[in-house]
């Protein structure tokens, strides 16, 4: 195939590139916010699309932030599309703070110390509650033991508080976001609006002088 890579990159070479991509995020920042910014809605919605998904980013929902996003932007009428770019708030760069930060927070809240809120005991904590989640529904055939008591302790245990300490700090992020981008995306459609107005003034006016010569021309 044409766009095939020669080589094929190593899984370190992928995830090194997840992590710090060789393009920079930077690059990848830029592209979307001239895509937010062209969305053809009012600057209201487009803010508040984006401020839901800076929301969903805090909670403890991973691999489903889109639809959690989506699913607040619906609720509040936000522009969806925008709700999607707002889940870059959680990146791979962002997400040892949040995860760390919404745990702790939450844990405090509910009066259950602060242990376990590194980053790394909460990756290991949600990748076992996946595995116990895989474990019971095989269960569900007759496929090995039910691992549901595994799945209680760790929803009591991680995901409500990630869940609850995830929220003061979101809806925080989310109101400054929309605080911000609501003028910025106000100011870029007002200057491509006059931008507009003024290739249109143009044109019109280049074709004013064109049927200005044909007239001349046919001596009228």
């Amino acid at each position: 195939m044409i766009f095939k890579r020669r080589e094929k990159a190593s899984f370190t070479g992928r995830v090194r590139e997840f992590i710090a991509p060789r393009k920079g995020f930077w690059r990848g920042l830029d592209y979307i916010s001239k895509r937010m910014r062209r969305l053809p809605d009012s600057p209201h919605r487009i803010a508040l699309g984006f401020a839901c998904g800076a929301v969903a980013s805090f909670t403890p929902f991973f691999g489903f932030h889109f639809f959690v996003a989506a699913g607040f932007a619906w609720l509040v009428r936000g522009n969806v599309l925008a709700s999607l770019f707002g889940t870059i708030v959680g990146n791979p760069i962002t997400f040892p703070l949040i995860s760390g930060f919404s745990l702790y927070l939450g844990r405090l809240i509910l009066g259950r110390g602060e242990g376990g809120s590194d980053f790394e005991a909460i990756t290991t904590a949600f990748a076992a509650a996946f595995n116990d989640i895989w474990s019971t529904v095989k269960s569900w055939f007759g496929y090995g033991p039910s691992m549901l008591d595994g799945l209680i302790a760790f929803f009591w245990d991680v995901f409500l508080p990630y869940l609850i300490g995830g929220m003061v700090p979101g809806l925080i992020s989310g109101i400054i976001f929309y605080a911000l981008l609501g003028p910025l995306v106000a100011a870029y459609q007002e200057r491509r609006r006059k931008k507009i107005q003024r290739a249109q003034a143009e044109q019109r006016a280049l074709a004013d002088q064109e049927a200005d010569a044909y007239r001349e021309q046919d001596g009228v």
